[in-house]
């Protein structure tokens, strides 16, 4: 029995062979040049930009321009023309709605304003927007400066409000009396008037806000009805030039 196994296993042996090495291996470094290719990933373009979960903003109170260039009083410009831009709650669910006379708010009022809301929802879960910008700079002179003499030096950063302007909003999970309380604390500190608005609110054509039956169409409408007869036809241009000149003769 033992005889046979080793047979067996002697056979075995002999099957067996060992290849030859073969004469010239591969380059390790060309393979390693090849790996790296294969993995390099593909150039990334100069403009394009880093990912971020955090959302790019630049400070509302303080724009990126030049503080030199002199900068004109200005007025707000107020919508006469039909137009609703501004007036409604966009992103949040309440707002805060100037209905005063429209008005140059600077930086500094619109930070104590931003402050006066974060200390009334302290350890509130909430999102504040600010839908304007301070990009007018004012210039002012010193105290007792003689007329002339130039405009003067930048003092502040400043914005135009016009009427019924929605300057802050808010969203968050917060009770909606809180938020009314916080606006009215906000308003305090800001000139003017102003009031509480909610998302939904109708909006405001100049003074005029669109509700209890009143639409854009009919404030568009003429005030006084003019009848037909009244109505004179206009002229075409090859009449009027063919018209004769004041003194009787042709031009």
């Amino acid at each position: 029995m033992a005889t046979s196994s080793s047979m067996s296993l002697l056979g075995a042996f002999r099957g067996l062979s060992i290849a030859a090495a073969p004469a010239t291996r591969p380059s390790l470094g060309r393979c390693l040049a090849v790996a790296s290719r294969q993995q390099r990933p593909s150039p990334i373009p100069s403009n394009a930009r880093a990912f971020s979960a955090t959302a790019a903003q630049a400070n509302w109170l303080e724009p990126r321009m030049e503080r030199k260039k002199k900068m004109m009083k200005g007025r707000p410009r107020v919508a006469t023309g039909g137009s609703i831009k501004g007036t409604t709650v966009a992103w949040g669910d309440y707002g805060l709605r100037m209905t005063d006379h429209h008005r140059r708010i600077s930086a500094q009022q619109l930070k104590i304003a931003e402050d006066t809301i974060k200390a009334r929802l302290r350890g509130e879960k909430y999102r504040l927007y600010k839908r304007v910008n301070c990009d007018v700079g004012v210039f002012v002179s010193g105290n007792e400066m003689r007329m002339g003499k130039g405009k003067g030096s930048f003092d502040h950063w400043a914005t135009r409000v016009a009427v019924n302007q929605i300057v802050l909003e808010l969203k968050g999970m917060v009770h909606e009396q809180i938020v009314r309380d916080a606006f009215r604390l906000a308003g305090n500190k800001l000139p003017g008037q102003w009031e509480f608005v909610k998302k939904g609110a109708p909006p405001v054509v100049g003074m005029t806000k669109l509700w209890k039956g009143v639409t854009l169409e009919e404030l568009k409408r003429p005030r006084r009805k003019v009848s037909a007869d009244k109505l004179q036809p206009v002229p075409s241009p090859s009449t009027t030039s063919e018209a004769p000149g004041p003194l009787g003769a042709a031009p």
